[in-house]
């Protein structure tokens, strides 16, 4: 075989990408990242899901994000609180159906995966800040990516035995090889910041996201993620069209949605914005596939699906994860079925994730959400779901989700809460 540079080139060095490294050389690979950013650099997607910690722990990353997370700010988090006109629910992952960690974090993006980065280059990564990839190509001898630097404009080419896109929103692969699709989901935007909060209401859980309705839109959602230094990301999401206000600007609008709810007006009556106000649409994509000749896709540059239940970065990382086995496999002249061993599998857990995201815009799950409380055994396998266990089988509404939300949606309705669930 023709000699490269690297074993494996990876697009994109934020949590899957780091992961997938450390994975990757844990099995005496050689690594390249190539990201387009400097870190660290500001990104979405700060309330971790439970799952997520057992990836980390696979990639011997976990002690790194225990050892700095009150430095840097991160926020332990045990749960999910739900809020709609006057009604109160909480989610406690430590109560969930399934086995594995019941607790996380809630982190700023920017120092999380900066964070990672680092502790990927501890263990024997190369990472080069400020390079945007321009071209793949593979041939029998594995496969070449064309950079740019962005600062000297200087070019040059990375041969690699394989290559991973863990690129997220870039999808770089998916661009230059024409394997975008668009997403089943319905068009929305997001509008969010940073506040220094204020909050002064005994009653406030900062353990936990804050996920609320709107008092009389139930598609439009908002969030309210706080972190361990009295600063919260607080955004609302909806459909394109009733997120746009062409006459206002980004922050009034977001203070105008805020004012609309009860809830969030009170906690954030003396909150003050620290950040640039930013708004992010057509966010939801797919792909024709998540693999091909010597390349696979992972998280965001794959499928993104809507940040209501935060699965994204739990998605990239069990992505990273699942590839990088069956990348090492290949590697070492194996035969890998990628399509079975790897998209099918993944997409599993991600259609999971999917018709949660679905049922919610239709409010059938907000129904299981707000009247779940008096069926314990049924809130612990919901609980796991959005604890990030959606690969998890023995659960009864992951091995048949939409059967198991269709009888739950029924039960759930208040005038019915009190009967048996056993027909799950």
């Amino acid at each position: 075989m023709t000699s490269t540079d690297f074993d494996v080139t990876i697009i994109g060095a934020g949590p899957s990408g780091t992961v997938a490294a450390c994975l990757l050389m844990q099995h005496g690979l050689s690594v390249c990242l190539i990201e387009r950013d400097e870190f660290p650099r500001f990104s979405i997607g700060e309330s971790l899901l439970p799952q997520s910690m057992d990836y980390l722990r696979q990639a011997n990353m976990l002690d790194a994000l225990l050892d700095n997370a009150d430095k840097l700010g991160f926020q332990f988090k045990n749960g999910a609180a739900f809020y709609r006109s006057g009604h109160h629910t909480n989610f406690n992952f430590e109560e969930k159906f399934s086995e594995g960690p019941g607790t996380t974090y809630q982190v700023k993006r920017a120092e999380f995966d900066n964070l990672l980065a680092e502790e990927a280059i501890k263990q024997g990564a190369t990472i080069r800040f400020g390079q945007n990839v321009t071209n793949f190509t593979a041939d029998d001898s594995g496969t070449c990516l064309d950079v740019v630097d962005l600062k000297t404009q200087q070019q040059s080419k990375i041969t690699a035995r394989f290559t991973l896109d863990g690129s997220g929103f870039g999808r770089v692969l998916p661009r230059l090889l024409d394997l975008e699709e668009p997403s089943e989901l319905s068009p929305r935007k997001a509008i969010f910041t940073h506040f220094k909060d204020n909050i002064d209401c005994p009653k406030f859980d900062r353990n936990k996201i804050l996920i609320t309705v709107h008092p009389e839109i139930p598609d439009i959602w908002y969030w309210l993620i706080p972190f361990g230094d009295s600063t919260v990301s607080v955004g609302v999401v909806g459909e394109t069209a009733q997120i746009e206000k062409p006459d206002q600007s980004l922050e009034q609008t977001l203070l105008n949605f805020i004012h609309e709810d009860d809830n969030l007006s009170t906690l954030l009556a003396d909150a003050e914005i620290i950040a640039q106000v930013r708004t992010i649409g057509g966010y939801s994509a797919n792909v024709k596939h998540l693999h091909g000749d010597k390349f696979a896709l992972l998280g965001n540059a794959g499928e993104f699906l809507d940040p209501v239940f935060s699965s994204g970065v739990t998605i990239a990382l069990r992505s990273a994860v699942q590839a990088s086995e069956l990348v090492v496999k290949q590697l070492q002249g194996e035969d890998v079925d990628w399509q079975n061993e790897y998209e099918v599998p993944l997409r599993e857990g991600i259609t999971v994730f999917k018709y949660f995201v679905n049922s919610w815009y239709d409010t059938s799950l907000q129904s299981v959400i707000f009247f779940a409380d008096g069926q314990p055994d049924v809130k612990a396998m919901i609980c796991s779901i959005l604890a990030g266990y959606a690969w998890d089988k023995t659960n009864p509404f992951v091995k048949n989700t939409a059967r198991g939300l269709r009888i739950l949606e029924q039960i759930c309705e208040p005038d019915n809460a009190a009967q048996d669930t056993a027909v799950v």
